[in-house]
């Protein structure tokens, strides 16, 4: 597991291979008939139908074939972004605000009818002191991915505000690059706590409710811009137009219909840029302290 540290914009566009993500290529040339579409497993994990039924409905209102390529972890998708290796990915609103100058907003996801989601810190029911992160001094500790807003940026402000960070507090903290396996760390006993996207453990709680048995929510954070759908900013206009339209009207048609409600999401907007400032600020924030 990677140990915790700073995530700036140097270290996200230059240093991945740092992070274990060794360079690689998806294909020599391009198929004008071809878009792929980025995924990680903080979403999809094991979610194949769902996946190629959503393949099935952007191949039917595009007319162009759709291949999801899933890599484990935010900075293997947003290398491949930044290379023009694919087309449009699913990211977190964390790595979108780091590298927006290479990224286009395409559309963001609605929850409960906003562009918006939290972040939860989960512990096992037996816990029934914990209330906040900060009552967890001493313990283990499971993030999920080093480029998720949820699971790694507003735990790491919250321990900002209380002068220290994950390694001067935790007695050990990993990371699993998926919300399931932070919520799996801490059913089986492998961590005393984590950060989880609450959009995921919600969707958990209702369609798979087994995956959450014996673990709790303590803490709810503030609302953030939703995980957005974004493409690279050197696709073409036209597809970037065609790709928006399958998105925002996918409520429109059965198949589009049948993915929503597999994905436990209402539609998805075009919503303003600005629903990100707060995560770029935290973003800033960890990536100038000291601490």
């Amino acid at each position: 597991m990677l140990r915790n540290r700073n995530v700036t914009r140097r270290t996200i566009l230059r240093g991945l291979v740092a992070w274990g993500v060794a360079p690689f290529s998806l294909a020599v040339g391009r198929d004008p008939d071809l878009l792929r579409f980025g995924t990680t497993p903080v979403f999809l994990n094991d979610r194949v139908e769902t996946t190629r039924r959503w393949q099935q409905y952007l191949e039917t209102v595009t007319g162009k074939r759709i291949q999801f390529v899933q890599r484990g972890s935010y900075g293997e998708i947003l290398e491949l972004l930044v290379r023009d290796e694919l087309d449009v990915a699913w990211v977190c609103g964390y790595p979108y605000v780091m590298a927006k100058d290479r990224l286009t907003l395409l559309a963001t996801p609605l929850y409960h009818g906003k562009p918006l989601y939290q972040s939860y810190v989960i512990v096992p029911e037996t816990d029934r002191v914990t209330q906040t992160i900060g009552d967890l001094a001493g313990r283990i500790y499971a993030f999920s991915d080093p480029l998720s807003n949820s699971g790694y940026l507003v735990p790491r402000i919250e321990l900002l505000s209380r002068g220290t960070s994950p390694d001067r507090f935790f007695r050990k903290s990993f990371f699993t690059f998926s919300h399931r396996k932070v919520v799996d760390a801490v059913r089986l006993g492998l961590a005393n706590a984590g950060s989880v996207d609450g959009y995921v453990w919600d969707t958990l709680a209702t369609q798979q409710p087994e995956a959450v048995q014996g673990v709790r929510v303590a803490w709810r954070s503030r609302e953030f811009g939703f995980p957005p759908l974004v493409v690279r900013r050197s696709l073409a206009a036209g597809e970037v137009v065609m790709l928006k339209e399958a998105f925002l009207t996918m409520g429109r048609s059965e198949g589009g219909r049948d993915v929503l409600g597999r994905l436990n999401l209402d539609g998805f907007a075009n919503e303003p840029d600005s629903i990100f400032d707060t995560i770029a600020q935290m973003a800033h924030t960890v990536s100038t302290s000291r601490t």
